[in-house]
């Protein structure tokens, strides 16, 4: 048997192949250990948890798994039960699936399991992964929803506090299909000190231990980066006032591509 690849951390834009070459879902699954992967599944962002779970349990066991367990937790007292750190701990690889990042944190924000979930990986004890809002819990900062389709403004982002599990970054998800450049662009007006990445649908932020990142998947990844901002006028003006942002960066990242988010630059070129 092959040796088990280094553990990381997959943010997943969110509608990602379960059918055809599910290059993504792969990687998750060979990243848990393959064949000797115990995959932890995390339903709670979804209104239809029994029906999302057993659709990436049924993908897992194809890949080959020998064990998925679900973490179907309804409400804050179930989440808070230290139980689940014994159903957690044997896991190698834990999926967070799609559907509201606000339901998701107000069940799992501070709870025991979660907190043991960022801790061992971050320790590259365990691969992580998270689709859609499991991507956009990443980091320390999350934008919990807004509008799309209009110049970049306060009000059209909400932000709250994320899972953080990377907690340097803030990730929007289904970004270009949805339009949300200018939501994310809002987001890092009033957090200069993070990272903005706008993922794509069936593409991914792959971020390894040494903190940097490598793209997976048929989108892009736009990297905003206000390290370098000049001036804005987010502390002065009303919710709807028009944005002024000078000096922002922007990196867009196809497949391949790696960037060192420590260092801020772009560390591989992917070769076509």
């Amino acid at each position: 048997m092959s040796p088990v690849k280094h553990h990381a951390i997959l943010a997943i834009g969110g509608a990602e192949d379960k059918v055809h070459g599910k290059e993504i879902l792969h990687t998750f699954f060979e990243r848990s250990g393959g064949t000797a992967a115990c995959i932890g599944i995390i339903p709670c962002a979804s209104r239809d948890p029994v029906a999302i779970s057993g659709r990436y349990q049924e993908i897992f066991a194809e890949m080959g798994a020998p064990k998925t367990v679900v973490m179907d937790i309804r409400d804050r007292a179930q989440g808070e039960d230290p139980t689940w750190e014994t159903i957690v701990e044997p896991c190698t690889g834990v999926f967070i699936t799609g559907g509201d990042q606000v339901r998701l944190c107000g069940l799992l924000a501070d709870t025991p399991l979660i907190n043991l979930v960022r801790q061992r990986a971050q320790l590259g004890e365990i691969t992580l992964g998270g689709t859609s809002a499991g991507a956009a819990v990443m980091g320390h900062h999350m934008i919990a929803g807004g509008g799309s389709g209009e110049s970049p403004n306060r009000s059209l982002v909400d932000m709250a506090i994320g899972l953080g599990f990377v907690p340097e970054v803030i990730v929007d998800q289904h970004f270009h299909n949805r339009n949300r450049m200018a939501r994310l662009m809002s987001a890092m007006a009033m957090q200069p000190n993070r990272l903005g990445l706008g993922i794509d649908e069936d593409t991914c932020a792959l971020f390894e231990s040494d903190g940097s990142f490598r793209v997976i998947g048929k989108g892009v990844i736009a990297v905003v980066d206000p390290s370098d901002m000049t001036h804005t006028n987010e502390p002065d003006i009303t919710a709807s006032d028009p944005l002024s942002i000078h000096g922002l960066r922007l990196h867009l990242l196809a497949h391949g591509d790696r960037f060192d988010v420590n260092h801020r630059k772009v560390l591989t070129v992917a070769k076509s």
